[in-house]
């Protein structure tokens, strides 16, 4: 039988090595014997010989060596099916509909060898075989038995791979698929990288946002008390969590937790905002705090720095609220309450003297507001452009497309001869005159896809934001002077306070007053909502300046067709728990998006109505204008925006949303309201 075998590969070249030898040596006799007859014939009967020998071993050596190749082959194979037995890692041979066919010791202890020939699906329930089916070469999955976790490896092997080498056994279908499964446990290692972020340890700043306005609506014997509850407060809430906690300052702490704590105060939601904001000894003004957390840092250093980050967007967002900085993940609690307005205007006069020097030491100055910009972005970037041209600096203004609202105002500027031709320019053409001599102040908005010119923001490294709007995550990088005010009423009354102080002697023309009025005018619905004492003082100061308020109320007056546009949203409005929602129609207006704000303000009117949104499609867009009342019945807006990508403030926000409809747009307001509140955050 053995003699029947035949010999394949790279061996069979190895055997053969006997006839080259012969013919090697044929050649050799013939050489010799056209050279030398009886040497030729000596060589003859040499390689007779020769030839004979190699037939008669080759012939009787061919049996012994097969016998030794197979008793090998059976050893090794013996070998490696021992070894693969014996394997501490569970292994196994599934066919296509998950039955088991072969598996080794520790797969058998692992699921029991009452599972021998069974299902692997009656063993593993969770297993997803479908997937297994649907992998190339190689898939991983996690399996969860009896407590352990195991990472699971699956790979095919067709049986036609096995029938395309084999001469011996033939396969009716070697399209049958068979599945070899590695399972490797997991448990403890997962558990030890588990443990070992847990004892990680994050940073944290604590800081209280009001303290000295706290402390002055309180009698004076009592404030020391005051200032005991809250460090008490805050000192019992930190050690609740095992941290590490120290006061720096009268109005700042910091502290160190493990990460293991962590989840546990994310899902109270800081709790200690609302505890320390309950405290009242007689204070007229509720205490708020902020806190910055930083957490999956590589180092406790960069962990303390994320913390930094993050209370300074907590800051910047309005106070009373906690950020949590994890990397590119921001995530925000608390912000319920609205900012209360600083009586002093100290901050005011100093970054009126930092934006001076900057304009000072620049050429030339560009203002740029947000895209679709609407009266408080133009009316804002005119009182910088005065305060420019009082320095005696250029200035110009980005604007790429005039809006309804902004055209009778912008009317007044356009073809005047007191003012250059080059006076407003398109961001393309701001970008062919900008250097590195350039300061570029940025109104109205901190977020830099929002700007009517991105690209302008890196062709300069000098950069100033004057904003009323809470920041978010995504914001302008390094600028060198951030004025963000959120309990500002508008922009245009943060420029109107920064003209006060920026120079001797500035004086605004009566036009540039009405464009700075009628932004005030419009950001606070006729100064019916988020005004202030400083609202009213900037509004004093622009009449002083020549604001006409009847030449105002004239230039906004509305079209017939916005009006029926704004009628026809109010008709249709939708009411539900509290909450109005519209659909504002687009057809035939210039600029649909600021009749929709229009309309969510008019909504507000309605008796029994907290909230509003009012969705506006431009072609491929859904622009939301949500608004809410002030005070105890309202809900923060800016916190519903925000989770559905938007912004704004708490009575005032809005989002854009791509590739959806209207309607989706609104079911998705509705549904992310709807688990907000059921997780406490509104």
């Amino acid at each position: 039988m053995r003699n029947d075998m035949e010999i394949k590969g790279r061996l069979k070249w190895y055997l053969r090595w006997p006839i080259i030898l012969n013919i090697i040596v044929g050649v050799m006799t013939l050489g010799v014997t056209v050279i030398d007859h009886k040497a030729g014939a000596l060589m003859g009967v040499f390689f007779l010989v020769h030839l004979i020998f190699s037939v008669v071993v080759s012939f009787y050596s061919k049996p012994a060596i097969m016998e030794e190749l197979i008793n090998f082959g059976l050893q090794f194979g013996q070998v490696q099916k021992k070894l693969l037995h014996e394997l501490e890692v569970p292994y196994g041979v599934l066919d296509a509909t998950g039955k088991l066919m072969w598996e080794n010791e520790a797969l058998s202890k692992l699921i029991g060898n009452t599972a021998v020939r069974k299902n692997i699906l009656s063993v593993f329930p969770a297993l997803d075989l479908q997937k297994v089916l649907e992998m190339e070469e190689k898939c991983y999955l996690e399996i969860v038995h009896e407590n352990r976790v195991y990472r699971t490896e699956f790979c095919r092997m067709h049986v036609e791979d096995f029938a395309e080498h084999n001469d011996l056994v033939g396969f009716d279908h070697p399209e049958n698929l068979l599945i070899a499964m590695f399972m490797f446990d997991e448990t403890d290692i997962r558990r030890y990288i588990r443990e070992n972020q847990e004892q990680k340890l994050v940073a944290g700043i604590i800081f209280i946002d009001n303290f000295e306005e706290a402390m002055n609506s309180t009698e004076e014997v009592r404030r020391s008390l005051l200032a005991a509850l809250i460090e008490r407060k805050i000192t019992k809430y930190m050690q609740s969590y095992d941290a590490i906690i120290t006061k720096v300052e009268k109005d700042r702490y910091t502290f160190v937790v493990n990460h293991k704590h962590m989840s546990a105060i994310q899902s109270s939601r800081f709790s200690i905002l609302d505890e320390v904001r309950e405290i009242n000894i007689g204070n007229e003004m509720s205490v708020t705090l902020c806190i910055g957390v930083g957490m999956n840092a590589i180092s406790y250093g960069q962990s303390y720095t994320w913390a930094q980050n993050a209370i300074d967007l907590a800051l910047g967002r309005g106070g009373d609220q906690a950020v949590v900085k994890a990397g590119d993940k921001i995530s925000y609690y608390g912000g319920k309450t609205k900012q209360v307005e600083k009586g002093t205007r100290v901050k005011a006069r100093v970054k009126a003297h930092a934006l001076k020097q900057i304009i000072l030491g620049k050429d030339q100055v560009i203002i740029m507001g947000h895209k679709i910009g609407d009266v408080d972005s133009f009316g804002s970037a005119i009182g910088v452009y005065r305060a420019a041209k009082s320095l005696n600096k250029p200035a110009h203004i980005v604007i790429n497309e005039i809006t309804t609202s902004v055209r009778p105002i912008i009317n007044n500027f356009k073809n005047n001869p007191d003012y250059e031709p080059d006076m407003f320019l398109r961001s393309s053409e701001a970008a062919a005159i900008m250097n590195m001599e350039t300061a570029l102040i940025v109104v109205d908005v901190n977020r830099p896809s929002y700007t009517e010119g991105p690209e302008l923001l890196n062709r300069t490294k000098t950069v100033v934001i004057l904003d009323h709007h809470r920041q978010s995550s995504e914001s302008i990088e390094s600028p060198v002077l951030s004025y963000i005010e959120p309990y500002a009423s508008s922009a245009c009354e943060m420029v109107a306070e920064i003209l006060q102080y920026i120079t001797d002697g500035v004086k605004l023309r009566p036009i540039e007053a009405d464009a700075m009025f009628a932004g005030l005018m419009i950001d606070t619905n006729n100064f019916s909502s988020k005004t202030g004492a400083r609202t009213f003082e900037a509004a004093a100061f622009l009449k002083k300046s020549g604001a006409d308020i009847t030449r105002v109320h004239l230039a906004f007056r509305d079209s017939m067709e916005i009006y029926r546009a704004r009628a026809e949203a109010v008709r249709h409005a939708q009411m539900e728990n509290n909450m109005a929602y519209a659909s504002c129609p687009a057809e035939g207006l210039e600029s649909p998006t600021i009749v929709g704000a229009q309309v969510a303000n008019e909504l507000l009117n309605i008796t029994g109505i907290k909230a509003s949104f009012v969705f506006t499609q431009v072609k491929e867009t859904i622009y939301v204008s949500a608004r809410s009342m002030e005070g105890q019945d309202g809900i923060n807006v800016q916190l519903v925006m925000e989770r559905i990508g938007g912004g704004g403030h708490s009575t005032i926000a809005g989002a854009q949303l791509q590739n959806m409809t209207e309607a989706q747009g609104m079911d998705l307001v509705k549904r992310t309201i709807a688990e907000m509140q059921k997780e406490g955050a509104i």
